[in-house]
């Protein structure tokens, strides 16, 4: 309306003033309703010839978007391992620090495998003390088998010098009892010395595997015990948070609830501009918006962040060929905004839909000397077009709260 109010006064308007003053016709008799045409052709023509071109310049240069929102982040609320609650610490909508516990599932069967495990190094531990005492049983045996040996040794020695100097003091048989004994014994000391190496390696191998094994088991146990409570991971607040103690929570199937970060998406908006305004969207542009859960109040933003890719275009492989007509949505120009003033948008609630103009300045570049002489006065012109959108999204804000609560879709 701006823009045809404008184009009319340098058109229509010359037009009516050359045909009234310089022809004498006059509104109502020689130029009426039925021949106003033909009377001011050339006023019409070039009022709608420059009001479409007013159009096209201001929406090409200070591009406008509905698509403009806070996106926040949110973590769900998921256990390491299926199972059933056994304790909830907290309660929907409550803001929880990052460290403080949320809830707790069962851990009977977790606590059964732990004490068993604690059983198991007992019992390892126990057989370690009776093998230290049969090490030194065998040792001992060792001792007096030898002593036993060395004897009979002796013996026979003694007894087989006495029958080589006369053979009628000692029997053929009684030497080879006393050979058969010596061998006996020898025999056995070789079995005890055995039977204490076997004592050694399961008291320096057996055992100690065993216990370590035992005590993995253990760990395992109490650190499904301590999974078992889900933590906060961040400063935030609980939502859809329902859970009872003897619910079934699944990490797959069934999450917990969801938690909402402090701050999260407040003072950051996103938005989604047309992708004709690829060319004049950049960083440090002026972007102003309104939101209706703010209304009657026009945030000043600035462009930080403009996404080099359109979403829109993205591919993933399938078993299938992709048609590019499937695609009817032609996507936007993925832009990051944030306020130019610190603060100034922390009240509007994270999630809200807005609308927002870009106004687009050519002021550093001319000051610098990349744009001189007619382009310079043109791009002064452009900016200045930049208040037609200016009043708009005013009026917007002003309407908004008519549109929405008395004139719904």
């Amino acid at each position: 309306m701006l823009e045809l109010l404008f184009s009319a006064l340098i058109t229509i308007l010359p037009d009516y003033l050359y045909r009234h003053y310089k022809q004498g016709k006059r509104l109502g008799h020689e130029i009426n309703f039925f021949n106003v045409w033909y009377e001011l052709r050339w006023g019409i023509t070039g009022c709608v010839v420059l009001a479409i071109t007013l159009l096209t310049v201001i929406f090409y240069f200070h591009p406008t978007t509905s698509n403009v929102t806070s996106l926040f982040r949110t973590v769900s609320i998921l256990s390491d391992r299926p199972g059933r609650v056994a304790e909830v610490y907290v309660s929907d909508n409550e803001f929880v620090l990052a460290g403080e516990p949320i809830f707790r599932l069962d851990t009977q069967r977790q606590e059964a495998a732990s004490e068993t495990a604690r059983r198991r190094i007992a019992e390892v531990e126990a057989s370690m003390a009776v093998a230290r005492s049969e090490l030194a049983a065998a040792e001992g045996q060792i001792v007096a088998v030898e002593s036993q040996l060395k004897q009979a040794e002796d013996e026979f020695r003694r007894r087989q010098g006495l029958s080589e100097r006369n053979q009628n003091v000692v029997s053929e048989q009684e030497l080879e009892r006393l050979r058969l004994t010596v061998q006996g014994l020898v025999g056995t000391v070789e079995a005890t010395k055995a039977q204490r190496d076997a004592l050694v390696v399961r008291l320096n191998t057996l055992l100690p595997a065993q216990k370590a094994s035992a005590g993995a088991a253990l760990l395992q146990a109490e650190t499904e015990i301590s999974k078992s409570t889900v933590y906060a991971g961040t400063n935030g607040t609980v939502r859809q948070f329902l859970l009872k103690p003897g619910d079934l929570v699944n990490p797959i199937l069934r999450p917990a609830g969801i938690l909402v970060p402090e701050a999260s998406g407040r003072g950051r908006f996103q938005a989604g501009f047309g992708q004709i305004s690829a060319q004049v969207l950049h960083p440090g542009m002026i972007v102003e918006i309104t939101c209706a859960s703010k209304p009657l109040i026009v945030i000043p933003m600035k462009v930080v962040e403009v996404q080099t890719s359109i979403a829109s275009g993205q591919l993933r492989p399938t078993d299938q060929l992709i048609d590019i007509q499937d695609r009817a949505r032609p996507g936007t120009i993925f832009t990051v905004i944030e306020p130019v003033f610190a603060g100034h948008a922390d009240f509007v609630p994270p999630g809200s839909r807005c609308i927002g103009v870009a106004y687009s300045n050519h002021d550093k570049a001319i000051k610098a000397g990349e744009i001189t002489g007619f382009s310079a006065v043109l791009s002064r012109i452009v900016d200045g077009m930049g208040i037609a959108n200016a009043i708009v999204i005013r009026v917007q804000s002003l309407l908004l709260p008519v549109k929405v609560l008395v004139f719904p879709n």
